[in-house]
């Protein structure tokens, strides 16, 4: 009897068969993750997107510490050295979000339904690990109608009001490839390198009202402000386990991303009420920020627990503003339109009994995050966010592993900023995650 692997020609044929199905996910997801309604996403590089996977989702997002040999976990590339190493892991997670905007003097339901990751890795070597995929960074999507009383015209003497239509568009898409290392004894190091991409697009239309009978331009206001954005993500993440005398694992981990200017350009074009425009471009008017962060998870038996900190220097960060001082208009670069943003995120795994019947192997999780915001809203702080999450991991194997998984997760998350006039957001949201570890690399018995 000997043990024979399997042929190298088979392998690469998996691989490339796989690598061509995250091709096909990843633009279904570009296509798909525009699906916002958030009027923030006015501001700054839009909403910033939960760059989690399904299994901490469920967890409030937290997973610095994090080190699961059969699960991915981006949020820390070093924990990509305790992949299992017999499987290759695929990812996909999709999301559904129902959602409740209000302000004093309206309301109004959303729904959205996006593709929200697509994440694989393998082991290529003992205490080397390598993951890709596609997570979306950030969204731009709104289009919603303000309307203000201006006053009376001088000559006609008619009252005047001003309907004022925005709309915007866009957002930053990632593909990134991470490595994770077990470089010295039991401390590991790793990166993920993504590639960003995407648009930045926002268009006001202002029509004047005479006597609410007459519709017809107002004013110069209109404009469009346009951008194809290339840039680049670097993050580097490591851990380190301790052994507890009890038996527990605490592993601690750190984080820190690579703040940035995105070279590209961005262009503003005005228009009057004569049909005439006006074009001026902004000169690298975006920035990616420096990011910290730090996290511990303690696992005892089966109960594992998660706490994490996060920090992202937006303030020093620039964006594109239009302004018109003396009746000259300008479009440049500016800082002071950003705040430094931290969040905190912690949660909890548990499962019966991984070696019991089905009912038993079941996973539940529960977690909440908080953020204070990276935007100013006219002058004014902008949104802070809330997030209550619960879930469970479903097993989709056979009785002796707990390989593959469906990770279903429920969130009630809110946004507002402590500033009454600005909107409020609620969504319950439904993640649903599609976790396949299947044995390629297992090696065959053969007679």
């Amino acid at each position: 009897m000997h043990n024979r692997p399997r042929s190298a020609s088979n392998g690469m044929k998996r691989i490339l068969f796989l690598l061509n199905t995250l091709a096909l996910l990843s633009l279904g997801v570009s296509a798909q993750t525009n699906g916002s309604n958030s009027s923030y996403s006015r501001f700054g590089l839009g909403t910033l997107n939960d760059q989690s996977q399904g299994f901490n989702r469920g967890m409030g997002g937290a997973g610095i510490g994090t080190r699961i040999g059969n699960q991915l976990n981006m949020l820390n590339p070093a924990s990509y050295s305790a992949l299992d190493s017999l499987s290759f892991l695929l990812d996909v997670g999709m999301n559904v979000s129902l959602g409740h905007l209000s302000s004093k003097s309206t309301s109004v339901n959303v729904q959205n339904c996006n593709i929200d990751y697509v994440n694989a890795g393998f082991r290529m070597r003992p205490g080397l690990g390598i993951s890709f995929g596609f997570v979306p960074y950030s969204t731009i999507g709104y289009n919603f109608t303000t309307e203000e009383y201006i006053g009376l015209d001088p000559v006609t003497l008619q009252s005047i009001t001003s309907t004022n239509v925005y709309k915007g568009d866009g957002g930053l898409h990632q593909i990134y490839l991470g490595m994770g290392w077990e470089a010295y004894k039991e401390l590991s190091v790793g990166f993920n390198f993504g590639y960003l991409w995407g648009t930045y697009d926002h268009t006001l239309k202002q029509t004047g009202a005479w006597n609410g009978t007459t519709s017809s331009d107002y004013s110069g206001l209109n404009s469009e402000q346009n951008s194809e954005l290339r840039t680049f993500k670097l993050d580097f993440g490591a851990q380190y386990p301790l052994n507890l005398k009890n038996g527990d694992l605490l592993t601690v981990g750190a984080t820190v991303g690579i703040g940035h200017q995105i070279k590209s350009n961005a262009k503003l074009t005005r228009f009057t009420s004569a049909g005439d425009s006006t074009v001026i471009k902004a000169k690298h008017p975006f920035d990616m920020p420096y990011t910290y962060g730090a996290g511990a998870t303690w696992i005892h038996k089966t109960l594992m627990v998660s706490a994490d900190a996060t920090h992202e220097r937006w303030a020093d960060c620039k964006t594109p503003v239009m302004s018109n001082p003396n009746g000259i208009l300008t479009y440049r670069a500016e800082k002071g339109q950003y705040m430094n943003r931290t969040k905190v995120a912690v949660g909890t795994q548990y499962v019966p009994d991984i070696y019991r019947n089905y009912a038993r192997r079941i996973i539940y999780r529960a977690g909440a995050n908080f953020s204070t915001p990276y935007l100013k809203v006219n002058g004014m702080d902008g949104p802070r966010e809330v997030g209550l999450t619960a879930g469970v991991g479903l097993p989709i194997t056979n009785a002796h592993n707990n390989r593959s998984m469906v990770n279903i997760n429920l969130q009630w998350f809110h946004r507002s900023s402590k500033e009454s006039s600005l909107i409020k957001e609620n969504y319950f949201m439904i993640n649903v995650g599609l976790s396949f570890n299947e044995r390629w690399f297992m090696k065959y018995k053969i007679q």
